[in-house]
């Protein structure tokens, strides 16, 4: 596989490369930097790796980051198990409750998880969630075979790809420029517990002036639990034509589309009697999702980089059931002998968006130091209907009795403007500062419901926007040529979203005068290597929160969304792996590394605005503890991966309710760990097998306590299951 890697002092840990085809050579945008093309790299083995200080037009430098390359990622790729596949990135909370793995649900620092919408959740650069700011679930997230790597960047993130608390994560994927023949086919065929079959088929390849990669996947399975049955199919194409040796244009297009029947919530005692059991058969939801774009990149000069990226979505989200209290079972009417009608709710997503960035090297006082700037458009608009009358039938069935009580618009405007420029102090010491322009407009119009008379309840035309700037500082000392010293702090902000306005029917409330979020994340770190035997990341951080939304529970059991107050999140994070069979040999045949990414996180409520009950409580859905950690074993073409993953316990509200309610909105969410086991062989050099098992221990635990779909309840994660794959590559 051909990759390209900028190398940096103290960001790739290798101890030695050899460059097949041309030496290295210093890059243009940082004196620093080298650029190594046909990499084989000797040394330690590692599927996590750190970004260079400069990548394309983005400065990375003084950021806490990570790099997951998803081929060598001993994990269930079949069904995105983040679990395995995020394990050496501390401090990732993940959600589990989605049988098909679509929606992924990840977060940090005790912020929330739900579809991870505290992440700028992107795709080869651009936007795939529902509305960045608006409504920024993801309903989408690409199948990981499909995937090259994840980029992840916390903190300082939101200089460059807007105001977020968590970070960026960008997945990004295979496109052919690997590949080294103008035809290459790829099929990966996997079995497993429950029925699942997921297929995926690739072909790429490359020619003089352009390269080219399409794959489709299909996924489905009957799901551990009761009617959690799945079905997804993804296909994805993309074609880079190579203009010239500085000017390139790659056109892609990706269409999702998927059925996923929702088990629904279980009561506490329920969960206890039989994780596995449902008592809702007739819930569904159905994602279709599709995102064009454009991306032009042009090396204007030597010291020159520009990138622009155009791009859309077209995305409908679609769910029928009945979705009341899981106390009351969804069972056939005595007098009309058929089951209640459900509920239906669609959206549907038109979005719009450009994103052009610069980056140039520039000397000053006898160094060489880099400027990035880029700009932002976008506009989005989302349809919301919802309550409607849906059939009494078993199956997906997005049919309406009569019109939808609620039909909104959504629309949502945003421009930006941020610069950042990397500053080079002496030999070691780069100092980052920044600043981002954000203008951000909201509106809604439409109907909300009827009166008891039949008369509409329309909403008035509302619009609100605002303007303001965020500022950061990085900071990044090399030690040596294998540790770095990094730090930053930068603002970050949330404003009110879609999901802020609407909640489940009968369980909560909004507060009518919510407001948004701001606040700031602070990073300090130490980051490197110890020649092929030890790498490590060790920071800690500062998550201020001011006006967060969360959720307070009264003392009837009603649940009100509203600003409850500030808080702050503060901890460790620290990652290290070692590998002790190059302790005295250079290069074993064997590899034996071990590994551990341990977060500890204390998130608490501070000023409180609405109650006091809420101060110095605990933050809902952060747990303290975090610790995953693991041993693989490599040898000639046989791997295995051993790997164990504890999550400490959590309260699910705001008030730190630690009884469960009965309807299982409140309570703990205890504490669980996990292991699991993945093994590899490469039978040929075109044959692969692999197999693993999940959850060997069969543990029964739940990691949230849903209010409304896909629950109500508490939402029982995966038992033991197993799977095998045999990928064949021609």
């Amino acid at each position: 596989m051909r990759l390209f890697y900028f190398v940096l002092a103290g960001c790739l840990p290798f101890s030695s490369a050899v460059a097949q085809s041309q030496p290295a050579e210093r890059d243009s945008l940082h004196h620093h930097i080298r650029q190594l093309s046909d990499v084989k790299v000797i040394g330690m083995k590692s599927n996590m790796l750190t970004m260079p200080d400069i990548q394309g037009t983005s400065i990375y430098a003084g950021k806490k980051n990570n790099i997951i390359l998803i081929d060598k990622t001993p994990a269930n790729l079949s069904v995105n198990s983040m679990r395995q596949v995020l394990a050496k990135v501390p401090g990732i909370h993940v959600w589990e409750s989605d049988p098909g793995g679509a929606q992924v649900a990840i977060a940090a620092r005790g912020l929330s998880p739900n579809r991870s919408w505290d992440f700028n959740i992107r795709q080869n650069g651009y936007d795939i969630a529902a509305d960045p700011y608006g409504y920024p679930e993801a309903y989408y997230s690409p199948p990981l075979q499909g995937v090259e790597k994840i980029e992840i960047v916390r903190g300082q993130a939101a200089l460059q790809y807007g105001p977020q608390f968590g970070g960026m994560v960008n997945y990004v994927l295979k496109n052919g420029s690997n590949t080294t023949a103008p035809f290459q086919f790829e099929t990966d065929q996997t079995i497993g517990s429950n029925g699942l079959w997921n297929a995926y088929q690739s072909i790429s390849g490359k020619a003089k002036k352009m390269y080219y990669h399409t794959f489709f996947n299909h996924r489905s399975g009957n799901g551990w639990r009761q009617n959690s049955r799945f079905s997804s199919n993804t296909l994805f194409t993309t074609a880079t034509f190579l203009l010239n040796t500085n000017l390139s244009v790659t056109a892609e297009l990706l269409h999702f589309q998927s059925l996923v029947q929702q088990p629904g919530g279980l009561t506490d005692s329920m969960f206890l009697l039989d994780p596995q059991q449902s008592i809702r058969s007739r819930n569904w939801m159905q994602i279709k999702w599709m995102t064009p774009a454009i991306t032009i990149q042009h090396n204007i000069n030597s010291n020159t980089k520009w990138s622009t990226k155009i791009f859309a979505l077209i995305a409908e989200r679609n769910s029928v059931g009945f979705m009341q209290s899981v106390q009351v079972y969804d069972t056939i009417n005595s007098q009309t002998q058929q089951y209640n009608e459900r509920i239906l709710l669609g959206d549907s997503y038109r979005n719009i968006g450009f994103e052009s960035r610069i980056a140039s090297t520039y000397q000053l006082l006898g160094k060489k130091h880099t400027f990035t700037s880029g700009i932002r458009f976008f506009k989005g608009h989302t349809l919301r209907n919802g309550n409607g009358k849906g059939s009494t039938l078993n199956e997906f069935d997005m049919r309406a009795n009569g019109s939808y009580p609620q039909a909104i618009d959504f629309f949502s405007k945003n421009s930006a403007v941020y610069v950042e420029n990397l500053f080079t102090v002496g030999r070691k010491l780069m100092v980052i500062p920044g600043a981002r322009l954000e203008h951000i407009s909201g509106s809604a119009e439409g109907r909300a419901g009827y009166a008891s008379n039949g008369n509409p309840l329309e909403i008035p035309f509302v619009l609100k926007a605002r303007k303001f700037i965020i500022a950061g500082l990085g900071v990044q000392y090399n030690i040596n040529s294998a540790i770095q010293l990094y730090s930053n702090i930068t603002q970050a902000y949330r404003p009110i979203q879609f999901s802020n306005l609407q909640v489940p029917p009968a369980t909560d409330s909004i507060d009518k005068n919510i407001s948004d979020a701001k606040g700031y994340n602070a990073d300090l770190g130490l980051r490197g290597t110890v020649k092929n035997i030890l790498r490590f990341d060790m920071s800690i951080f500062v998550l201020n929160y001011q006006n967060r939304i969360g959720t307070i529970t009264g003392s009837n059991g009603a649940r009100l969304t509203t600003n409850v107050g500030d808080s702050k999140s503060y901890g460790l994070e620290a990652y290290t792996a070692f590998h002790p069979s190059y302790v005295n040999n250079s290069n074993p045949k064997t590899d034996v590394s071990l590994f551990c990414a341990y977060s500890y996180t204390r998130a608490r409520y501070s000023n409180t605005q609405k109650t006091e009950s809420t101060r110095g409580k605990l933050i809902e859905n952060a747990p303290p503890n975090i610790v995953r950690g693991g041993l693989s074993i490599e040898h000639s073409s046989f791997n295995l991966t051993i790997q164990y993953s504890f999550t400490d316990a959590t309260f699910s509200d705001a008030n730190n309710t630690s009884n469960p309610s009965a309807n299982a909105l409140n309570g703990i969410i205890p504490s669980y760990q996990i292991w699991d086991c993945n093994i590899g062989w490469k039978i040929k050099k075109y044959l692969t097998f692999a197999a693993g098992v999940n959850n060997i221990g069969n543990e029964f635990y739940f990691t949230r306590r849903a209010s409304g779909y896909p629950g109500p309840g508490v939402m029982p994660a995966d038992g033991r299951t197993l799977f095998c794959s045999l990928k064949l590559e021609l």
